[in-house]
């Protein structure tokens, strides 16, 4: 009885050890990440909490906490920068080039994963080489076509090329989502006497969800943010997109830190407030389509 006793006692003193050592391990992994993610994300905070002061109280104390919120440097930057022209083409060019992905890499998804064709193999292969062929590669080439085919300052000048970077990798997460799908699944819809079309739009791609959220929020980034294409296609004042009218806040002497880091907060923040949002999806999006 005794022996039996004092094995009892062990064992819960082990319990109570163990327990110790996963909570102790649990605060050390989320002491370290908050410590990690505030040292990454001090930029961002850095940058708001300056879009709130003066310039000379930026050079003069560029970590001092700002005396008091005013958002009319906000303001001042949406109607001196034109930014609500700019937000309203980003807008636009970025929600056009989203949809177009997502509807032509979803089919072209579904065709690689569930259907079988002649030359399917090739056509992957040259989604393969899009992931690796940088943009200023083929940049000469696409001017001289957008040259002839006068699609320079204007939306599609943009979209359309947005459209064929942002492809290949949403083909290839899209693929690795519908590869985990059973065949069975597939199977047992073509016995229903489902055709492709109906088993595209009923079954696929309600089952894409998550795969379709990732790819929407990498799409709409990528659109949103880039520079190179958008400055150079798009001499109109009226068609720039928001990272081309960033530069009216800073000239070769003179730059307006305190406009130019408002602007700079008014376009950020959203993409971060969707990032957050979509965040579950994203995760999903990415794991489910790893998983067999």
């Amino acid at each position: 009885m005794a022996a039996a006793a004092l094995s009892a006692k062990d064992r819960e003193n082990n319990n109570t050890g163990n327990s110790l050592i996963q909570w102790l391990s649990r605060i050390s992994y989320y002491g370290f990440m908050i410590v990690l993610s505030c040292f990454y994300f001090y930029p961002m905070i850095w940058l708001v909490l300056s879009s709130f002061r003066e310039n000379r109280d930026i050079f003069t104390s560029p970590f001092k906490f700002p005396d008091h919120i005013n958002f009319q440097n906000w303001v001042d930057a949406w109607k001196i920068g034109h930014i609500s022209t700019y937000a309203t083409n980003s807008v636009i060019v970025t929600s056009l080039t989203v949809i177009f992905i997502l509807l032509f890499a979803s089919m072209a998804a579904f065709s690689f994963s569930k259907l079988r064709f002649r030359g399917s193999n090739g056509l992957l292969m040259l989604f393969v080489i899009g992931l690796f062929m940088p943009l200023q590669s083929f940049f000469i080439a696409q001017s001289y076509i957008f040259d002839r085919l006068n699609l320079k300052d204007s939306y599609m000048g943009l979209i359309l090329p947005y459209i064929g970077v942002g492809l290949p990798l949403a083909v290839f997460l899209l693929k690795s989502f519908l590869d985990s799908i059973p065949k069975d699944l597939i199977e047992a819809s073509r016995i229903d006497g489902c055709n492709d079309r109906i088993l595209f739009t009923r079954i696929i791609l309600p089952l894409l969800g998550p795969g379709l959220a990732t790819v929407a929020i990498f799409s709409s980034l990528n659109a949103w943010n880039e520079l190179l294409l958008a400055m150079l296609y798009i001499q109109n004042d009226d068609l720039k997109t928001l990272p081309v009218g960033l530069l009216a806040f800073s000239s070769r002497y003179v730059t307006n830190y305190k406009l130019l880091f408002s602007a700079l907060s008014l376009i950020t923040i959203p993409m971060i407030l969707a990032y957050v949002f979509f965040h579950k999806h994203i995760v999903s999006g990415l794991t489910e389509g790893s998983l067999k």
